[in-house]
């Protein structure tokens, strides 16, 4: 039997991997919030590992259906790092692998160490200009760097050898190759940020990462002015209609339904780019965006700059098909979709709705009540990148 490895690129940028095990060992390199998808069959085991700067960093390394038909999988910073990364089976969080913050928290601990730390380190910790962390060589090959690595991270991450060849290995390493629960689909998450999957949270009713379409990074033009990059991950042809805001350029968004910009229609799988008057939410001279359910919603969406900034938001889960009928006002063409959550010419707020949607998307992702806890996502060169499920 064969499953299917997800490797998703959470960042605003490519990101190159080795790969070795599968894909007859060829490098794959995923576009930004992108995802590729590689067979796996039972019995197999190989790794998906980051490169950095022509340096392998942190790795997946993963073995389907092993000893007792369970999937063995940990992460492992052991030959590096350079960014974070996380491994588990598809919908089970409890089997997750790696430091999601990996880097943030080895750049907090480089900040708070000692002059005499760093000079011990400064041969294997590779720092940016501004004195930032921007990778790490092997801990297994400095034994002062695997100390300095467990200060933040032991127990999280493989960073010695482990038990090998008569080596006892150290207990919090050897813990990492604890079995998963079965042979299942396997998702690896990468990101500068955070890494942790926003579509594999426990909270999520319905979450079927297998099911989503992989699609092509988007390259954006390098003379395009303001607009979104938008992309259409579903799997049916889909218009989106562009409206104005009402307050133009003053930090406030409302459409304007009586005034639509313009529409395309995109194939699945499909990405382009739609110019937009410089006035579309542009007050700091800089686009902001966000994701709102008030009106409804057919479908998960993410908003993210492309600015190198790396800010993003949004749900990537199926919150239509798990909804509760309560929850539910079908569209005029017989569509399941949520009810709105403010009240519109329809009627009022729909409370089954906005507690539904509450209970797996939260106000931190989307707008589900106005107000404020959405965070904004801004991008200083006024174009937006935007997914539609």
């Amino acid at each position: 039997m064969s499953h299917i490895l997800f490797a998703r690129n959470m960042s605003g940028h490519d990101q190159l991997f080795q790969v070795h095990g599968w894909n007859n060992n060829q490098d794959i390199n995923i576009g930004p919030n992108s995802e590729a998808t590689i067979e796996a069959p039972d019995g197999t085991s190989g790794a998906i590992i980051a490169v950095h700067d022509g340096c392998i960093g942190e790795q997946a390394e993963i073995t389907k259906c092993g000893f007792g038909g369970n999937d063995f999988i940990d992460l492992s910073n052991i030959c590096g790092a350079g960014g974070n990364l996380i491994v588990q089976q598809v919908g089970n969080d409890s089997t997750r692998k790696g430091d999601p913050r990996f880097m943030q928290n080895l750049r907090n601990a480089w900040q708070n160490a000692s002059q005499e730390t760093r000079d011990s380190l400064g041969q294997c910790v590779h720092c940016r200009e501004d004195g930032t962390v921007a990778r790490i060589d092997a801990p297994k090959d400095f034994p002062q760097l695997e100390e300095f690595v467990r200060t933040f991270a032991d127990g999280k991450t493989y960073i010695g050898i482990g038990a090998w060849g008569g080596f006892a290995g150290n207990p919090s390493d050897n813990a990492q190759s604890s079995a998963g629960q079965g042979s299942t689909d396997i998702l690896i998450c990468y990101s500068d940020v955070d890494a942790t999957p926003q579509a594999a949270t426990s909270d999520v009713s319905v979450v079927n990462v297998s099911q989503e379409p992989q699609f092509a990074a988007f390259e954006m033009p390098q003379d395009s002015g303001p607009g979104i990059d938008l992309t259409n991950s579903s799997q049916r042809e889909c218009e989106y209609v562009f409206y104005d805001n009402f307050w133009n350029g003053n930090g406030e968004a409302g459409a304007n339904f009586d005034h639509p910009l313009k529409s395309i229609k995109l194939q699945p799988g499909e990405s382009q780019f739609v110019d937009l008057p410089i006035t579309f939410k542009d007050n700091d001279h800089a686009a902001h965006g966000d994701i709102s359910l008030q009106q409804g919603c057919d479908g998960a969406a993410t908003i993210a700059s492309t600015d190198g900034s790396n800010r993003s938001n949004g749900f990537t889960e199926d919150v239509v098909s798990g909804a509760p009928d309560a929850a539910i006002r079908n569209k005029p063409n017989g569509e399941r979709a949520t009810d709105t959550t403010v009240g519109n010419w329809n009627g009022g707020p729909n409370q089954a709705a906005i507690d539904y949607l509450n209970q797996i998307v939260r106000q931190e992702r989307a707008y589900i009540l106005g107000g404020t806890g959405v965070p904004d996502v801004a991008s200083s060169n006024n174009r937006l990148a935007v997914v539609m499920y």
